[in-house]
C-alpha cells in the first residue's frame, strides 16, 4: 500500500476530526435527557428508568465493540473509505431515528444500530494509523483523540441546553444533520492511499502478526486504561454528594468532574503525541500510567468536590498520551494489510474496558465503598505500566511492513 499525498492525508486527518468529533457527540448527546426520554417512552418508577437508561446508553457501546472486528476485516478487504462513509450515513440515519422511536423497546432496538453500524471514531483511527506517515503519527493519532473526546466532552453540553430550546426528538434529528454534513466532507475530501490490487484478504490476520505477545500486551493496556477511566463514572455524583454535603451544587460538580477529564485529555493528547514521536512509544505509556495512577490515589483522599473536579483535569492530562500511543505502537508492529483487523480488534478491547468499568466501579463501591474503588483502579494502571515496562521490542523501531 502506498501512503496518500502529502496533503491528502492532512486533509484526511482534518476530516476524520471533524466526523468522529460529530459521531461521539451524537453518541453522548443524550446523556443529560436520558431519563426524561425513557419515561416519556412509558417507563415509570425510580429504579426502572435508572435500569433502563444504564442499559439504553451502554448497548451501543457493546455493539460496536462487538461489530468492530467484522467491520475490520472488511476494511483490510475493501479500503478504510468505504468503512467511514458507511459509518457516518448510518450513524446519521440511527440519531435522527432514535427521534422517532415511539416505545422503550424501539429506542434499545436503535441504540443497538447505532452502535452495529457505527464506528467512525474507529475507523478513522485505521484510516489515520496506516496513511499518515509513520514519523508524523503520533502527532496525528493525538489530533484525531483529541477530536474523539471533544465529542465527549461537548455531546452532554449541547444535549443539557438543546433539548430545552428546541425538544428532545428535534435534538436527535439536528445532530443527525450535522453527522450527515460529515458524511457528505467524507465522501468528497477523504483520499485513501492506492491498495495493491493483488492483495487478498488474509483469512487469520491475527497468525500474520509478527510479534503477538507485543500486540497482545497492547491491547490489554487500552482495555485496563478505558476500565480505570470509566469504573469511576457510576460513583462520581455519589461521592461529591458525600463530600460536599447539602446544599451543595452536587448535579454541577459531577458534571465539571466528569466533562474535566476529557478536556484535559483533548487539550494534552496532540502534545503527548509529539513527544512519542520523538522519544517512542514505551516512556510515554510508563509516565502516563503511573501519573495515573497516582491523580487516582490522591482522588480516594480528597476532602472536597473542586478537589475532585481539580485531580479529574490531571487525570486527563495523564491519560492523553496513553491511547494514542497504544494504537501507534500496535500499528508499527503489524503489517499493512492487516492493519483494519487487528486495529478493530483494539477497538473492541477498548469497548471492553467501557462495559466493564462502570460495572465493577458499581459493584465495588457499592461492597466496599467509594474511595476503594479509586484505590483499586489505580492498582490496574499500576499492572498496566508494569506490563508496558515487560513487553520486547517496544520502540520507534518496532513495526511492520
Amino acid at each position: 500500500m502506498q501512503r496518500a499525498e502529502p496533503s491528502a492525508w492532512r486533509r484526511n486527518l482534518a476530516v476524520c476530526i471533524f466526523g468522529s468529533f460529530t459521531t461521539v457527540l451524537g453518541m453522548t448527546v443524550l446523556i443529560p435527557f436520558l431519563p426524561f426520554y425513557v419515561e416519556e417512552l412509558g417507563v415509570h418508577g425510580h429504579a426502572a428508568i435508572v435500569e433502563w437508561s444504564g442499559l439504553i446508553f451502554a448497548a451501543s457501546f457493546l455493539a460496536s465493540g462487538l461489530a468492530a472486528p467484522l467491520w475490520g476485516r472488511f476494511a483490510d478487504r475493501y479500503g478504510r473509505r468505504l468503512i467511514l462513509i458507511r459509518a457516518a450515513l448510518g450513524m446519521a440515519v440511527c440519531i435522527a431515528l432514535a427521534g422517532c422511536v415511539q416505545t422503550i423497546w424501539q429506542l434499545l432496538g436503535v441504540r443497538l444500530l447505532t452502535g452495529l453500524l457505527g464506528g467512525y471514531g474507529s475507523g478513522a483511527t485505521i484510516l489515520v494509523a496506516t496513511a499518515t506517515p509513520k514519523e508524523r503519527s503520533g502527532w496525528a493519532l493525538g489530533m484525531l483523540s483529541s477530536g474523539i473526546m471533544a465529542g465527549g466532552l461537548v455531546g452532554p453540553l449541547v444535549g443539557g441546553v438543546l433539548p430545552e430550546a428546541i425538544g428532545i426528538r428535534a435534538t436527535f434529528l439536528a445532530v443527525g444533520g450535522v453527522i450527515f454534513i460529515a458524511f457528505v466532507a467524507t465522501v468528497l475530501w477523504v483520499e485513501e492511499p492506492r491498495r495493491d490490487a493483488t492483495r487478498t484478504t488474509v483469512s487469520r490476520p491475527w497468525a500474520q502478526v509478527p510479534d503477538r505477545r507485543l500486540v497482545g500486551g497492547l491491547l490489554t493496556t487500552g482495555a485496563l486504561v478505558t476500565l480505570a477511566t470509566f469504573s469511576i463514572e457510576p460513583i462520581v455524583t455519589v461521592y461529591i454528594a458525600r463530600l460536599a454535603g447539602p446544599g451543595a451544587h452536587v448535579t454541577l460538580l459531577a458534571g465539571l468532574a466528569m466533562s474535566a477529564t476529557a478536556f484535559g485529555a483533548a487539550v494534552a493528547a496532540p502534545r503527548v503525541g509529539r513527544l512519542t514521536d520523538r522519544h517512542g512509544a514505551r516512556p510515554v505509556l510508563i509516565a502516563s500510567l503511573l501519573a495515573t495512577s497516582l491523580t487516582l490515589v490522591v482522588q480516594a483522599l480528597v476532602t472536597s468536590g473542586w478537589q475532585l473536579v481539580g485531580l479529574r483535569l490531571l487525570m486527563g492530562v495523564a491519560v492523553a498520551g496513553i491511547l494514542p500511543a497504544v494504537t501507534g505502537a500496535i500499528r508499527h508492529a503489524i503489517p499493512s494489510h492487516v492493519a483494519g483487523s487487528i486495529l478493530a480488534l483494539n477497538t473492541s478491547a477498548l469497548a471492553a474496558g467501557q462495559v466493564l468499568g462502570p460495572l465493577l466501579g458499581g459493584f465495588v463501591g457499592a461492597h466496599l465503598g467509594l474511595r476503594v474503588v479509586f484505590a483499586a483502579t489505580a492498582l490496574v494502571t499500576l499492572a498496566g505500566a508494569a506490563m508496558i515496562g515487560r513487553l520486547p521490542r517496544l520502540d520507534r523501531s518496532a513495526g511492520g511492513p
